[in-house]
């Protein structure tokens, strides 16, 4: 992201920390945010360089918190960001706080703030890598170093973990995460016209036997399937709506698969594991069902030799990633009667 030059941003800071001439009550304040909450949607209010310099204005501690994610349009053509995911995301924690806690709307605001039209505000935060959300307590003074900054594994699971990062943060509770339903009321009853017109077809062709239920090789590939979303974790990805993968927050350019630490599993992290631990099992069943059938013994014995080598190579991925995680090592042990 382009930043301005020396000047420009000394300018900028200038004209942005030099408070108003006029003293600026904090009602006044409160009642000018309130009123730019309701008219959002969402109560995310579009912070300028001009309303943080009034929020500013005021002495700390501040009657509120506020919460800030920093966005720049330029960069939502970047997929490895999923700047317009998190800022929906973002969106709904803000909608749901407002709907939890209709009595505290005032303890909370959620801003954004777009880069090319507020460029002072990036500047005093010393914002120079997207994404970005700061929480601002009330008795923050230095907003660079008194704010608390959003870590990537607080918005890894998106809206759930940025109210997590509330919480923890505040004394103020979010709330259960109000999301729209996935299907609407109309696409349900298009959904139910469109099954009761195609059941007589399908109940014809399946007494008759000529359904794709008939072919074994469906059922196979079923099994596989199940087998992978089982051990790969994808039920988990799916309920914590986990990412794929991060973005390095010390280096933008650069993507994460897989996250350090017990507390997380990214997406593609948990198909690397299925995948491995899927390649075990075909091995299995290939031993078992396949590899019994080959007449010739030396043929037999080199396949076997193959999938033992192979499924001992995946396993030991599979343990080698759980230490690196978790710390925690699998050892092995002689029989007490090898000794």
């Amino acid at each position: 992201m382009a930043i301005p030059n020396a000047a420009t941003t000394v300018l900028l800071l200038f004209c942005l920390l030099t408070p108003p001439a006029s003293s600026v009550s904090s009602d006044s304040i409160i009642s000018e945010l309130s009123d730019l909450q309701s008219r959002s949607p969402a109560g995310v209010i579009h912070l300028t360089d001009a309303l943080l310099r009034r929020i500013l204005s005021l002495p700390t501690p501040r009657p509120f918190h506020f919460l800030i994610f920093f966005d720049a349009h330029k960069l939502h053509s970047k997929p490895e960001l999923s700047l317009p995911t998190l800022k929906s995301e973002f969106s709904l924690v803000s909608s749901s706080f407002h709907s939890n806690n209709p009595d505290k709307k005032s303890l909370l605001f959620f801003f954004d703030v777009e880069f090319d039209e507020s460029q002072a505000t990036f500047a005093l935060f010393g914002i120079n890598s997207l994404p970005h959300i700061r929480l601002i307590p009330p008795s923050a003074a230095d907003l660079k170093t008194d704010s608390i900054q959003m870590d990537a594994s607080d918005y890894s699971r998106l809206a759930e973990s940025m109210a997590e990062f509330i919480v923890s943060r505040t004394t103020l509770s979010v709330g259960p995460i109000n999301r729209p339903p996935v299907i609407s009321r109309t696409q349900i009853i298009f959904i139910i016209a469109v099954v009761l017109i195609w059941t007589p077809f399908f109940v014809k062709k399946l007494i008759s036997g000529n359904t794709i239920l008939h072919e074994k090789s469906v059922w196979m590939a079923g099994a596989i399937f199940v087998y992978f979303f089982s051990v790969s974790g994808a039920m988990f990805n799916i309920i914590r709506k986990m990412p794929l993968f991060l973005v390095d927050r010390h280096n933008p350019d650069k993507v994460v698969f897989f996250y350090q630490g017990s507390g997380m599993q990214l997406g593609a992290e948990g198909f690397a594991i299925g995948f491995l631990y899927t390649i075990v099992g075909l091995l299995l069943a290939f031993a078992v069902h396949v590899l019994i059938r080959v007449r010739n013994r030396g043929m037999q014995r080199m396949l076997m030799m193959f999938a033992l080598f192979v499924s001992f190579w995946a396993v030991k991925k599979v343990i080698f990633l759980d230490n690196w995680k978790t710390g925690y090592g699998i050892h092995g042990y002689w029989p007490s009667s090898w000794r």
